[in-house]
């Protein structure tokens, strides 16, 4: 099996278009066309991990936070970044990181979150605006079955927990072809009158290449009348946070402790106790304390996450509990998700969760 293979399982788990912008995931060291011969799994791909993958035999690192994030203008071993992929590259092994593409996926790093403590109703807590783009063509009656089903395989149609949605209406089309011109239906220089439907239907953006490819291969004419436009709708189903709620509310202070224990955290900051049982939960793997809004407005009783400043604690406002309980705390299940997901996908391959706790804050 070649690592190309196994990164286009890793895209099925979390598409790379689902990153955010500032984000550096994908590929990063390695070439994709060499045999793999065992993945590891990890949460930081640091030096000690690299020395795993070479004792272990894995020539593919997948790790969840990517190890280079910014540019590098020289690797030269300065720092752990730099040893790191020099040391990989060395030993031809390939580094690959899911990152926000896993943090956006409605199954990713806030669902195993919500999970962890047994949250139910959870939905997203931002959904990803302007990922939404829509589709709208033309073609005979004869040909709006197969066009419409050929479009749903290849993605679109997709609205939250619908998919195969469309809309159609009829109406009459015409043309005149010039000297150039195959015409599927009339003859060249012959002004054509048509029954025709029109086909709408919405899909994510990072599909359209795919959508067009087969656009065109399933419409009935020679040239292909089409229109995609950019949709405003935010997609309920990407974005980053979750919101959802615990199954019996619980007391403040009973809360934190249950967080504690559940995420396996070795100390929770927090802001002021608001005087009411949480009962409904916010939260955002990793650093999030740009949706201390959102988990305000969206009326969430608590909102755990991570890396949290001190004036922000105010944010509050008496309105929720604010919870602090560690980056790597928060996203601590994420590699063992991964490893669940490569095995069911990949079978009798060497699947390896690396054993290197990688958490560069230790507590007194």
């Amino acid at each position: 099996m070649k690592i190309k293979e196994i990164i286009a399982v890793l895209e099925e788990m979390a598409p790379l278009a689902y990153a955010e912008d500032f984000d550096n995931v994908g590929l990063l060291v390695g070439d994709q066309e060499s045999e793999a011969t065992g993945v590891l799994v990890c949460h930081d791909a640091l030096e000690s991990v690299i020395d795993e993958a070479i004792a272990k035999k894995c020539n593919l690192v997948v790790c969840f936070h990517p190890i280079l994030f910014s540019g590098l203008k020289k690797i030269t071993g300065k720092n752990y970044v730099e040893r790191a992929v020099i040391k990989a590259i060395k030993n031809d092994i390939a580094l690959f990181a899911v990152h926000t593409a896993l943090d956006n996926h409605q199954d990713g790093v806030n669902k195993i979150f919500c999970d962890a403590l047994g949250l139910t109703k959870t939905k997203i807590l931002i959904p990803k605006p302007n990922f939404i783009r829509k589709l709208v063509t033309y073609t005979v009656l004869e040909n709006a079955e197969i066009l419409r089903n050929a479009l749903f395989d290849a993605g679109a149609g997709n609205i939250g927990n619908y998919e195969n949605c469309s809309f159609s209406s009829k109406g009459i089309g015409t043309y005149m072809g010039n000297e150039h011109s195959n015409p599927e239906f009339g003859e060249r220089f012959e002004f054509v009158e048509s029954d025709e439907i029109k086909i709408e239907m919405i899909f994510e953006k990072h599909l359209e290449n795919k959508i067009l490819k087969s656009l065109f291969k399933n419409h009935a004419y020679e040239e292909v009348a089409y229109e995609i436009y950019d949709i405003k709708n935010s997609n309920q189903n990407i974005g980053l946070g979750m919101i959802g709620e615990l199954k019996i509310p619980m007391q403040e202070k009973e809360f934190l402790n249950f967080v504690k224990e559940k995420m396996i955290s070795d100390g929770i900051r927090h802001s002021a106790y608001i005087g009411k049982p949480i009962k409904k939960v916010a939260v955002l793997g990793g650093s999030g304390s740009f949706a201390i809004k959102n988990a305000i407005q969206a009326g969430a009783d608590a909102f755990l996450t991570a890396d949290l400043k001190y004036h922000q604690y105010y944010e509050a406002e008496n309105q929720l509990i604010l919870a602090d309980i560690g980056h790597f705390e928060s996203e601590r299940y994420t590699k063992n998700y991964i490893v669940d997901y490569l095995r069911k996908k990949i079978l009798n391959f060497a699947i390896v969760l690396s054993e290197e706790n990688t958490n560069p804050v230790k507590y007194l």
